[in-house]
This record gives C-alpha cells, structure tokens and sequence, in this order.
C-alpha cells in the first residue's frame, strides 16, 4: 500500500480527513493566508487610514456642511489631497474631490470650498 500521508502547509503536522484538504485546522489555515495577505493588508489599512483621517479632518472644519477654508488651514490640519474615495466633475467643468461623504472644491486665492455630499452634490 502506497504512502498517502498529507502535511499540513503551514505546521507541517500530518493532516487527517479529506483528500483535498491543506490545513490540520482552521488556526493553521487562517495563519498562512494572512501570511500571504499581510503585505497587500497593510497597504490597504494605511490607505483606509488616511482616507478616514482626511474625513475626520473635513468635518471638523466643516460643521455646518458647507464652509470655506484656506488651503494652509487644511494642510495645517495634516490633509492628504492624494487620497479620496471619489471624484466628481460637474457639468461646469469643477472638479469636487470626496472622502466618503465630505468633499472639497478647489476655488480662487488657495481657498477650498467645504461640501457634505448629501446636502450640496448628487
């Protein structure tokens, strides 16, 4: 009788149980994909960070939903322009730039208009 022994790919303890299985368990399973995935993890956490920190940053200088902030106020504030969840360019040809729900339009004399985009863009 030939030797069927299956190993587990990230223990390496025998593994018991169907013939297509990998892991000797769910722990072992779970450690190699997050093995695999924590390069690609941890680019997308950093991302989201600074995607939230640039919202939190918008509401509070933007409480009542529309405001009108020069551009050192929100540099000061540690605002990222390179990062946003959506664009969106009006028929005008302006260009708002969204951090989930709040946006901002860049205007004349480095000041930005502040918008909620429930209450100001569709």
């Amino acid at each position: 009788m030939a030797n069927n022994k299956r190993f587990c790919k990230e223990c390496g303890d025998e593994i018991y149980g169907r013939r297509d299985k990998q892991f000797c368990s769910d722990h072992c399973r779970a450690t190699h994909n997050n093995k695999i995935n924590s390069d690609l993890t941890g680019y997308i956490r950093r991302v989201n960070y600074t995607i939230r920190k640039n919202r939190n940053i918008l509401c509070a200088l933007n409480p009542a939903g529309k405001a009108r902030v020069h551009k050192m106020k929100l540099v000061d504030s540690g605002l990222n322009f390179d990062y946003y969840t959506n664009v969106y360019k009006t028929r005008s040809g302006k260009t708002y730039y969204f951090c989930y729900d709040q946006g901002y339009l860049e205007l004349e004399d480095e000041y930005f208009a502040l918008v909620v985009k429930g209450n100001y863009v569709g």
